[in-house]
């Protein structure tokens, strides 16, 4: 008999009772004083672990919440033990893992997804603020959570994707390093001087701010087309972003078409030429008024 169970005894109360609540205080004591270890140990150890990779705020909540999740769950286990209830123990683990094995056959999608989201927050295929493309889609990653992304579009439309979608397939991040090459592809006509269209290219690049020196802009002629004959022009940009891309962009294309015009170099469009005979059938003859 334990020391709570005879003061309680001892107080009046029956021996089953007595221990009883002696099993409960100890379980309760048990509990507090693991939790409050793990919460002041276990939880700042991962906390600075998770920073020391260089995940932000946002990421590292959802992991130092299963931690916490964690250390409830070692409390309870280290209580019931400390408290005498193993029989009861052992049977809430039988319960338990039946439980566990219905879920984990009702949620499958939902352990993929999560998991999925376990390889993104180690892999780092993309940040908070990435502009991402995938299956068709492309927007800018406001939210990552252990289930879900949420990707707003540049139409502002807000975007639930499961996590499982953007591990199963490619992915591609145009911003994930600091520059990034942008090609356009310039028609100009088979009479028009190539070399001058391909000086005023690299004129118009090299003079535009948002387009990088090193490497420096080039040129080449890789269409020969019905109507027209292609230059492809290249050209890169620091700390990219989707408005950077898209202004600088169109900025360099409209100078380049700008000083195309002033030169006389055309930019050709499709031309169809037809050719043929037809008759009218079942026509009836318009004779004149006199």
């Amino acid at each position: 008999m334990g020391a709570i169970q005879q003061l309680l005894v001892d107080a009046g109360l029956g021996a089953g009772t007595a221990g009883s609540i002696e099993s409960l205080v100890l379980f309760a004591l048990a509990f507090v004083v693991i939790y409050l270890i793990g919460k002041r140990t276990v939880l700042p150890i991962a906390d600075r672990a998770l920073e020391q990779r260089d995940l932000d705020d946002h990421a590292r909540g959802p992991l130092l919440k299963l931690v916490s999740f964690g250390i409830v769950f070692v409390a309870v286990a280290v209580a019931f033990g400390f408290a005498g209830f193993g029989s009861f123990l052992s049977s809430l683990a039988t319960i338990a893992a039946a439980l566990a094995l219905a879920v984990g056959l009702a949620t499958q999608d939902t352990i993929s997804n999560f998991v999925s989201g376990v390889f993104i927050y180690a892999d780092k295929p993309f940040r908070i603020g990435d502009w991402i493309e995938w299956d068709g889609n492309s927007g800018v990653v406001e939210d990552i959570s252990l289930r879900v992304t949420r990707v707003r579009t540049f139409d502002n439309e807000m975007l639930t994707v499961p996590n499982s979608e953007l591990t199963g397939g490619v992915i591609k991040n145009p911003v994930a390093n600091e520059k990034l090459r942008l090609k356009f592809v310039f028609g100009i006509g088979y009479g028009d001087d190539i070399q001058q269209a391909t000086d005023i290219i690299v004129d118009e690049a090299e003079k535009h701010p948002g387009i990088m020196d090193d490497p420096a802009p080039s040129v080449r002629l890789t269409e020969l087309n019905d109507s027209d004959v292609g230059l492809q022009s290249r050209i890169w940009i620091s700390e990219p972003s989707r408005a950077d891309y898209v202004k600088t962009r169109g900025e360099f294309i409209t100078n380049v078409k700008a000083r195309f015009d002033e030169v006389g170099i055309d930019i050709p469009y499709p031309q169809r030429e037809l050719a043929g005979e037809f008759e009218l059938s079942n026509s009836t003859p318009i004779e004149a008024e006199e």
